[in-house]
C-alpha cells in the first residue's frame, strides 16, 4: 500500500448511527513521500541521540522517575485533569482533597508505565499486556466501573453528549477482537519493511480510532508508543515521552488524527508524529544536560559542608527521587534524627538547595526547586 493513497476505511450504518470501520494495518506498506522520508532520518538521529545520552548518565533511573511523571501528568491533562508536575511528586496528605481524585489519576498512570515496562522483561506488547496496563491505569479512579482491563462490549463514542450528536463513533464492539489482532500482529510482522518510528505512528492511530476500552484509549495509546520504542531497543531506557508535545499542540493533535479517518491524510499525521519525537528527544536530551549542571553545583556546593559531606550527598540523591518532601521524610530515608534532619535541611535551604513552601514553622514542606523547574 503506498501510503500517499492510505484509505482509512468507511462508515458502517448500525441501527441509529454509522460506525467507522477502519482499514486492516496488517499489509506491505510503500513510503512514497521524500519530506516523510526526511522527518523520518532527522527524527531517527534526535532519537539516537538520546539513547546515547541517557546510558552515559549515573544514576539515570533517578530521573526517568521524573519524566514519567511529567509524562502522567501531561497525558492526564490531554484528558482533562488539573494536577501539575508540582503536585504529582509530593504525598497525597499534602494535595488539596478536591484535587485528590486528579492526583490518583497521574498516579495510576505512573504505576501503569513501571509495571508495563517491567512486564516488557518476560510480555511481549500484545492485548494480554494492554489489558493488564489498563487495569493498572483506571483502579479507583473514575474509570474505574468502565470495565478496567477489559475491552468494551458496547458501543462508545468521542465528542458531543450520545451517539445522536457524536464528533467520531469509533468501530462496533463485535469487531474489535478482529481489529486488536490485526494491530498486535502488526506489530510484531518482521516481514513489515517498516521503519519503526512510522510503524508506531500507524500503531498509535489505529489505536485511538479503534478505541478499544470505555475509558483511558487517549493515555494508554500514548503510553503504548514509549513501550514500543524500550521492546525494539530504539531506547535502553524510557526516556522519551510525547505526551508534552502532544499537549502543547492538543488542536494539531486531535485534528491530524481526525484527517486520517476523514482526509485519508495519513502522511500529515504522520508528519506531525515524527517532528514531535524529534522535538521531544531533543528537549529531553537538554534536560539531561540541564540536570548534570544542575548536579555538578550542588555537589560543589555541599563540598563546604565539611564532615556532613556524606549525608548531604545522600540528601541530594533522595531529593533526585522526591524533590518535594517534610523532614520526617528525610529522618526516615536517610536512617538519621529528626534533629540531624532538620540541621541538614537548614544547610540546604542556606545553600539554596531547596526552599521551604509552608511559611509555618512545624510541618514545613521543602522543594528542590531548581530540580523542579527542568519538568514544568
Amino acid at each position: 500500500m503506498n501510503i500517499s493513497k492510505y484509505s482509512a476505511g468507511k462508515k458502517v450504518q448500525r441501527l441509529q448511527y454509522q460506525s467507522f470501520e477502519p482499514t486492516l494495518i496488517n499489509t506491505n506498506w510503500h513510503i512514497d513521500n521524500d519530506e516523510l522520508n526526511v522527518l523520518l532520518s532527522n527524527a531517527n538521529i534526535k532519537l539516537g541521540e538520546l539513547n546515547a545520552f541517557s546510558q552515559l548518565i549515573p544514576d539515570v533511573d533517578f530521573f526517568i522517575k521524573m519524566h514519567v511523571l511529567k509524562e502522567g501528568t501531561k497525558s492526564s491533562r490531554i484528558e482533562g485533569t488539573q494536577t501539575n508536575i508540582d503536585e504529582a511528586v509530593q504525598k497525597e496528605e499534602y494535595i488539596q482533597p478536591e484535587k485528590r481524585d486528579d492526583w490518583q489519576e497521574v498516579q495510576n498512570y505512573v504505576q501503569a508505565m513501571n509495571e508495563a515496562i517491567v512486564n516488557l522483561e518476560f510480555l511481549p506488547i500484545s492485548n494480554r499486556l494492554l489489558k493488564q496496563t489498563h487495569k493498572t491505569l483506571l483502579q479507583g479512579v473514575r474509570g474505574t466501573y468502565k470495565l478496567p482491563g477489559e475491552y468494551r462490549s458496547s458501543q462508545n463514542w468521542i465528542g458531543g453528549s450520545s451517539l445522536a450528536d457524536a464528533t467520531f463513533i469509533p468501530p462496533h464492539p463485535d469487531a474489535l477482537d478482529d481489529y486488536m489482532a490485526d494491530l498486535e500482529n502488526f506489530l510484531h510482522n518482521l516481514n513489515l519493511p517498516l521503519p519503526h518510528l512510522l510503524k508506531i505512528g500507524i500503531i498509535h492511530y489505529q489505536f485511538e480510532t479503534i478505541h478499544p476500552f470505555l475509558d483511558g484509549n487517549g493515555r494508554i495509546g500514548r503510553l503504548l508508543i514509549t513501550l514500543y520504542l524500550v521492546s525494539n531497543k530504539l531506547l535502553v531506557k524510557p526516556t522519551l515521552y510525547l505526551s508534552d508535545f502532544f499537549e502543547k499542540n492538543k488542536e494539531h493533535y486531535y485534528d491530524n488524527l481526525t484527517n486520517v479517518r476523514t482526509k485519508n491524510n495519513m502522511v500529515q499525521w504522520l508528519k506531525f508524529f515524527l517532528e514531535g519525537v524529534r522535538s521531544t528527544a531533543e528537549n529531553s536530551i537538554q534536560t539531561f544536560k540541564d540536570i548534570i549542571v544542575l548536579r555538578q553545583h550542588c555537589e560543589h556546593q555541599i563540598m563546604t559542608l565539611g564532615k556532613k559531606q556524606l549525608l548531604a550527598k545522600q540528601l541530594l540523591q533522595y531529593l533526585y527521587k522526591e524533590p518535594i518532601t517534610d523532614a520526617a521524610s528525610i529522618s526516615k530515608e536517610l536512617g538519621i534524627n529528626i534533629s540531624t534532619a532538620l540541621r541538614l535541611v537548614n544547610d540546604f535551604i542556606k545553600l539554596n538547595i531547596i526552599t521551604e513552601l509552608t511559611g509555618y514553622k512545624r510541618n514545613r514542606v521543602f522543594a528542590f526547586e531548581n530540580y523542579l523547574k527542568l519538568f514544568r
